[in-house]
C-alpha cells in the first residue's frame, strides 16, 4: 500500500437504521428511524479497486468480494468508467448484526453515498436516487436477499413504498402524524436467509385480500394522520406467523406491547427486533420497557430504545483533512 493510500480525508456517510416490512408490508413498506445507524468513511487510494481497512465488526469480512460496503462501493465505481484510482473504506457499525434493523442495508447505502460523493468531488457525475439504490441492491442481494425496503428507507428517509425493483421504483409516503416506535432487541440472531426461507410459497385468496387491506389501510392512515387506523392496520397475515417460531418470546413481547398501550406491534424486518407503534414518546418508553421485560421472562437478555421517523435519510460530510 502506497503512502498516499494511507492518507485519510475523503468523505464520511451515515445511513440510519430502518424497519423493514413495517408490519404487513412485506418487501413493500419500510421506514427509517432515528438513533443508531452505520457510518462509512471512504477515501482515495493509489491502489486499484476497493480495500476494506476496517469492516466495523469482527464477524464481518474484509474481503471486498464478500463485504456489503465494498460490493456497493464497487458498483458505484463501475458507473464511473474513467476512474483510475481505488477506494479505501472504514466502517463504523452502529447497528447490530442479524437484528432486523436494516444493518446490511445501511452499510451498503452509506458506502454507496460516500463513494458517489468522492467521485462528484473529483469532477465526476453523480448517481441519482435510482442509481444509488441499484448499486446498494447489488450488495444487499449478496448478503441478505433481493429487497429494497430497508435500502430505500435508509437512503431516502421517512416511510417508503416499493413498487418495483428492476429498475428501482420507490416513493415516499406522506406522513401526517407524529409516530413513535418502541424497539426491543433480544439476544437472538435471525439470519435473513432463514427468515425468508420460513415464508410460505403460496397463500390463500382470503389471506391475500386481508394482507392487501392491511397495507392499504396503513398507508391511508399515515397519509390521513389517523393513528387509530395505523394501529388497526398493523396486522401481518403472512410473515409474522411464519417467523414467530424463530424468535422465542416474540408473541409474549407483542402482547406486552399492546397491553402497555402500543397501537400495533410486529417484527422489524426478519426480526428478532420487535417494534411497537405509539402515539407519544412517553407511551413508547413504557412499551419498550414492557417488551424488554417480556423477553427477559422468556430467558433472553434484551435491549430496548425508542425512536421516531428519520426523514433525512443518508447524509454525508467531508472528513477532517479532506482534500482532492
Amino acid at each position: 500500500m502506497s503512502a498516499k493510500s494511507r492518507e485519510r480525508g475523503g468523505v464520511i456517510a451515515f445511513a440510519p437504521g430502518s424497519i423493514g416490512n413495517m408490519g404487513p408490508g412485506l418487501d413493500v413498506l419500510g421506514c427509517a428511524i432515528t438513533g443508531a445507524g452505520d457510518e462509512v468513511h471512504a477515501w482515495w487510494s493509489d491502489d486499484g479497486g476497493v480495500t476494506v481497512v476496517d469492516a466495523g465488526h469482527p464477524e464481518l469480512p474484509t474481503d471486498a468480494a464478500r463485504n456489503a460496503c465494498a460490493i456497493a462501493a464497487h458498483a458505484v465505481m463501475q458507473r464511473a468508467p474513467h476512474l483510475t484510482r481505488g477506494v479505501m473504506l472504514s466502517v463504523r457499525k452502529g447497528l447490530p448484526l442479524s437484528a432486523g434493523q436494516g444493518g446490511s442495508g445501511a452499510s451498503a447505502v452509506a458506502a454507496a453515498v460516500a463513494v458517489n460523493q468522492l467521485i462528484v468531488n473529483a469532477g465526476g457525475d453523480a448517481l441519482d436516487t435510482s442509481g444509488l439504490l441499484a448499486a446498494s441492491l447489488i450488495a444487499e442481494t449478496h448478503v441478505a436477499g433481493r429487497h429494497l425496503d430497508n435500502l430505500a428507507a435508509s437512503l431516502m428517509g421517512g416511510v417508503i413504498c416499493i413498487r418495483g425493483i428492476d429498475p428501482p421504483d420507490v416513493a415516499n409516503v406522506p406522513v401526517n402524524t407524529p409516530l413513535w416506535f418502541a424497539l426491543a432487541h433480544p439476544d437472538i440472531r435471525v439470519r435473513t436467509a432463514d427468515a425468508r426461507a420460513a415464508l410460505p410459497m403460496m397463500v390463500s385468496r382470503d389471506i391475500l385480500i386481508a394482507q392487501m387491506a392491511s397495507v392499504a389501510s396503513l398507508v391511508t392512515g399515515l397519509v390521513l394522520g389517523d393513528l387509530a387506523l395505523v394501529g388497526r392496520a398493523m396486522v401481518d397475515h403472512v410473515a409474522e406467523a411464519a417467523r414467530a417460531s424463530l424468535i422465542p418470546g416474540f408473541m409474549a413481547a407483542k402482547r406486552a406491547a399492546l397491553e402497555a398501550g402500543a397501537l400495533g406491534a410486529s417484527l422489524s424486518g426478519s426480526g428478532p427486533t420487535t417494534f411497537g407503534v405509539c402515539a407519544t414518546e412517553a407511551k413508547a418508553i413504557a412499551v419498550a420497557e414492557a417488551m424488554r421485560w417480556a423477553y427477559a421472562a422468556a430467558g433472553h437478555a434484551c435491549s430496548a430504545r425508542v425512536a421516531t421517523l428519520d426523514f433525512q435519510g443518508a447524509r454525508w460530510r467531508m472528513a477532517k483533512g479532506a482534500h482532492e
